[in-house]
């Protein structure tokens, strides 16, 4: 057994149907972990995940959760942090983007975005932290952004959540470093997902960015294992409270 060996653990991975989570529980499941996956509309059976983790040879349970949604977060908690066995690693990666200028930006977008990319990590972060607290150990991984350092082009939403978890990283990882639950985030860059469609569609923004990445290319979600798997395991037992950039250079330029 190494130090990166997660074998016989529980991860939950939030967002976990298609991109970084995806690839996120992928490379949990081939470090040993179990996994849950949780997505508003991932399939009961037979979704990509699933198969990704069960290759792996370890189990996976599919739960569907609109985290948008108040009252289905906390029901989500619940079941979470009351079942038998518990939760080892919490991965908050779902999340969600609403695109227009902030003087046009719309009370509904607003909302939804901070409920699924802030109030919702937070509410299952509350629900299952309490029971890693009690036990004496945990790991807490968020998907912060490169928008939790900078402020972005129209997702003044995005922008606020994503600076958020930065902070709520921080935060809970005050309170819950003494009782060994480590807390961080990773922070993607520019990764090619359904998220950052958008700005590959457009010319301008797409060559901007590219000619700022020091790697010279977009991100892939599996650029994200490694450091999940880090942050997830007994070789980041001495990390608290980091947020981790995954961009290919991006902030260093």
């Amino acid at each position: 057994m190494t130090a990166f060996d997660l074998t016989g653990r529980l991860a939950v991975v939030t967002g976990a149907r298609r991109g970084i989570g995806r690839a996120m529980a992928r490379a949990l499941a081939g470090a040993g972990a179990d996994v849950i996956g949780v997505s508003a509309r991932l399939e009961g059976s037979g979704s990509e995940v699933e198969r990704d983790v069960r290759a792996a040879g370890r189990e996976f349970e599919a739960i569907r959760t609109d985290l948008a949604d108040p009252e289905a977060v906390r029901a989500l908690g619940a079941d979470l942090a009351g079942r038998a066995r518990p939760v080892d690693i919490l991965v908050n990666n779902a999340g969600t983007i609403r695109r227009s200028p902030a003087a046009e930006h719309p009370d509904e977008d607003w909302e939804e975005v901070l409920q699924v990319n802030l109030g919702a990590p937070f509410a299952l972060t509350r629900a299952i932290g309490a029971g890693m607290v009690a036990r004496g150990r945990g790991r807490i991984i968020f998907t912060a952004s490169l928008l939790s350092f900078q402020g972005g082009i129209t997702v003044p939403g995005y922008t606020a959540a994503k600076h958020g978890v930065a902070g709520l990283t921080k935060a809970l990882a005050n309170e819950w470093a003494p009782h060994g639950v480590n807390v961080n985030a990773l922070a993607p860059g520019y990764v090619a997902t359904d998220n950052t469609r958008a700005l590959r569609d457009d010319p301008a923004r797409r060559t901007a960015i590219l000619d700022r990445i020091p790697a010279g290319r977009w991100g892939r979600p599996d650029d994200l294992a490694g450091a999940t798997v880090f942050l997830a395991s007994d070789a980041a037992a001495y990390v608290h409270g980091v947020v981790l950039p995954v961009d290919g250079g991006w902030l260093g330029r």
